[in-house]
């Protein structure tokens, strides 16, 4: 039974996949798990990492970013500036009031190439503060989950007709 959570657990770790991901296999396996089960597993997952991608991948592309092996040298200053342009069209888009809740939308809206990863280093980049900016992925990561599963149960098919 362990290795049930284990499966969704890891998946929710994993970058772009996260509990986006993790959530629909738990419930298209069939697991056999309870669905609140699901949930707070993923959601776990989910956050495990962010603290750390927060302290520590701003302070890793930098790193890489002056190293002389080029294929390191590129994807750490891709990412820098992805992260950066992102980051400051957030911004401008948010204002100075609203960037959390930017945050937090970023994070909720369950759609490719947004999540609790790219949202904690757009974040980091930024240097937004750090116990507002893990409340506001935490929020954005419970609205996914629950976005998700209500989803990989039918209940939207449900709502909405289909």
């Amino acid at each position: 039974m362990l290795w049930k959570y284990l499966i969704v657990f890891l998946i929710s770790m994993v970058p772009l996949i996260e509990l986006r991901g993790a959530i629909p296999v738990a419930v298209g396996m069939d697991l056999g798990l309870p669905e609140w089960a699901v949930l707070l597993t993923a959601i776990f997952g989910n956050m495990l990492p962010v603290p750390f991608i927060y302290l520590f991948a701003r302070k890793f592309l930098e790193w890489g970013d002056k190293k002389k092996w080029k294929p390191l040298k590129q994807f750490c200053n891709f990412c820098l500036k992805k992260g950066q342009k992102g980051g400051e069209k957030l911004l401008k888009k948010a204002g100075n009031k609203g960037t959390y809740f930017a945050l937090f939308l970023f994070v909720a809206i369950p759609v490719p190439g947004t999540g609790a990863w790219t949202g904690t280093l757009a974040a980091s980049i930024l240097n937004l503060d750090f116990k507002k900016t893990m409340l506001a992925i935490l929020a954005g990561v419970l609205t996914a989950g629950l976005i998700m599963l209500l989803a990989s149960l039918g209940l939207f098919k449900v709502i909405f007709g289909g």
